[in-house]
Order: C-alpha cells, then structure tokens, then sequence
C-alpha cells in the first residue's frame, strides 16, 4: 500500500504505531491527522475497578486523490462515515478532505456522547454521597477521576490540530464551516469535560468530609463508653486494694450500695451522653 500510494517510510512507521497525540503534520503531499476516540463502557454500577472510559485513536492520511484511516484501540467501526458521505453530494465535491471532516465530525460526536454518559455517572455518584445510607466509597471517586484523566487527553490536545487544520491551504473553502461546525462542538465537548473535574472534585471534598465526620461520631462513641466503663473500673480497683479501713467494707449492706451507686453512676453519665448525641 505505502508504494502504492507514494507513502514515506517514516509516515508509514508512525501511522501503524498506535498510542499518538492529537496532530497534523504535512509530508509533501500529504498531511498526517491524528484524532484521539472515546468510548463509553456500559456498567451497571460504578466500582473501584470500572472501566468507563475506553479510548483510541485514528490516524488519516490524506493526499491529492485518496483518503487512508488506520485504527487503534476504541476506534468503533467507520463504515457509517463511508455512509454519510454518500448521502451529501456537497461533502463529496471536497474530495479526500471530505473523508477528513466525516471521521472528525464522527468522533466529536462521540465526546459530547461520552460526557452525557459520565454526567449521569457523576449525577448518581452525587445522589449516592448525600444519601443517608451506603454512600459511595472513596475508592469510587479515584476510579472516576483516573477515567477522566483519559477523557481529558482524548479531548482537549485536539483543539490545536483542528485550528491549524483549518489554517491549511490544501484544505477546500468549501469544507472550511463544516470543520468550522465541528470545532465549535468540540468546545463544548472540551467546557463539559473541564467541568466534570470541578463537580467530581466538589462531591469527592463532601465525601471526605462526610468521612471525617462519620470518625469523630465513632470517636465521641468509644470515648463515651471508655468513660461509662471507668465507672465500676475504679471502684472494682479501689475496693480492690484490701485495706482494711475503708467505707462499708463491715456494713452489711455496703456490696449493694456500691453497686446502686454504681448503676446510678453509669446510667447517669449514659444520659448525658446520648443527650448531647455522643451515644
């Protein structure tokens, strides 16, 4: 294919190597663009392991007369891109660079996709940190934010290439407010994604401090009852020690009175603390 198509070897070495940042180079004649995908993984709920985000890339390779794609990883299938063109006669009459703007168009639609699929991720992950009961557990949090870290490379480096793809003289006019349409839609893919690392950062903080809470009640807890067992503790310690003068050791009744005052002691300090909400 490379000398059918009068391919440089190292164009040839960096297109089958998959793995690239988002760019546009120019080789003579032909001009390299590389586009990160982005897909959405399907789960019924989010866990400390989720796959959310599955990515890729697409490398085309456009010249005077032919358009090539080589795909890796997440791409998803093309042939629908192969589809549309067909269909609009005014995309066909751009030649190759036609094929340039239908994969690119393609692909910016399946951010704005992914990030209203993540939007409800993190709805649900909201809903579950402020309910009362199982809320969601940091480890889910970690996840979300590693799975935006890919969404964020996928969708931000692109907005470079597009503009200079726009700047290029090979480029037909007719085709430049298509791709003029596609980089404005990439912007709010781009807003909503930089907008989710704000949100998931602001739910993760009420996590944590949701957390800290639910530790200083279990701290106040086993303080309280650290307190309510020293009680029958020192008393156990005193009358412990076998001295032979000490009050109601020869009364008849001195036992039960030590363990009246004793019971009066802890249900009082019971009392107390769960008034004051320690217990």
């Amino acid at each position: 294919m490379a000398a059918t198509f009068g391919l440089h070897d190292l164009l040839v070495e960096q297109t089958v190597e998959g793995g690239h940042r988002p760019a546009v180079e120019m080789n003579g004649d032909v001009t390299r663009l590389v586009l990160r995908t982005a897909r959405y993984v399907e789960h019924a709920e989010l866990t400390a392991t989720s796959e959310v985000i599955d990515t890729g890339d697409v490398t085309l390779l456009i010249g005077p007369w032919f358009a090539i794609t080589v795909r890796h990883g997440a791409a998803g299938a093309l042939w629908p891109v192969r589809q549309e063109i067909e269909k609009r006669p005014e995309l066909l009459r751009a030649g190759p660079w036609a094929v340039a703007y239908a994969v690119a168009d393609r692909l910016v639609d399946g951010y704005l996709d992914v990030s209203m699929q993540v939007e409800h991720d993190l709805e649900r992950l909201e809903e579950e940190t402020f309910a009362t009961r199982h809320s969601a557990d940091i480890a889910h949090f970690y996840q979300l934010k590693r799975e935006m870290v890919e969404l964020k490379r996928a969708v931000l480096p692109l907005q470079e290439p597009l503009a200079r793809l726009l700047d290029l003289t090979v480029v037909p006019a007719g085709l430049r407010p298509y791709l003029v349409d596609v980089r404005g839609r990439l912007a709010r893919a781009v807003d909503r994604v930089a907008g989710f690392d704000d949100l998931l950062n602001s739910i993760l903080q009420a996590r944590l401090t949701q957390v800290t809470l639910e530790q200083n009640n279990d701290m106040r807890m086993i303080a309280a009852w650290a307190a309510i067992a020293a009680v029958p503790t020192v008393g156990a310690g005193i009358y412990g020690m076998n001295f032979t003068n000490m009050p109601g050791i020869d009364s008849r009744y001195g036992f039960s009175v030590t363990i009246v005052i004793v019971v009066l002691v802890c249900s009082g300090l019971f009392w107390r603390f769960k008034r004051a909400g320690w217990l």
